[in-house]
């Protein structure tokens, strides 16, 4: 059985952009860092997060979720994934990145709780550092 967990994506938005993101329609994302809260306990597991990184190369191009069309823009970057193994913590995530001052993106990834989002940004690298040493330190 695959590993399961939840993860981190931290995404650079290169420049200002507006991309068509599924459901959610036109969405407007200022340059700078962004971190996306995910998990993965379904049958594939983190293997999710390899998805999201092909997505991101541009070896892979099926759209099913919001952050695949962030990822998917010629205008972003994923810049790094923290990734914790058997930690449900996707909505702890969501929680930290808001507690820090991030600015969240109404609704994005965030369909199946009861969360605002799953995207927050723009924001500083050194802020989702921040963000992960939080949430490693209070588990």
């Amino acid at each position: 059985m695959a590993e399961v967990g939840s993860y981190l994506l931290i995404v650079r938005c290169l420049q200002p952009t507006e991309l068509e993101v599924g459901a959610l329609g036109e969405t407007a994302f200022e340059a700078g860092y962004y971190g996306y809260a995910g998990s993965a306990f379904g049958p594939g597991g983190l293997s999710r997060v390899e998805r999201h990184r092909r997505i991101a190369n541009g070896d892979h191009d099926v759209r099913h979720w919001h952050i695949d069309y962030l990822l998917g823009s010629d205008a972003v970057e994923l810049s790094s994934i923290e990734v914790f193994v058997d930690r449900d913590l996707e909505c702890t995530l969501a929680a930290t990145l808001e507690a820090n001052g991030c600015q969240r993106t109404a609704l994005f990834g965030a369909s199946d709780c009861s969360c605002e989002s799953h995207l927050w940004g723009p924001t500083s690298q050194e802020t989702l550092a921040d963000v992960v040493d939080a949430v490693e330190n209070n588990e």
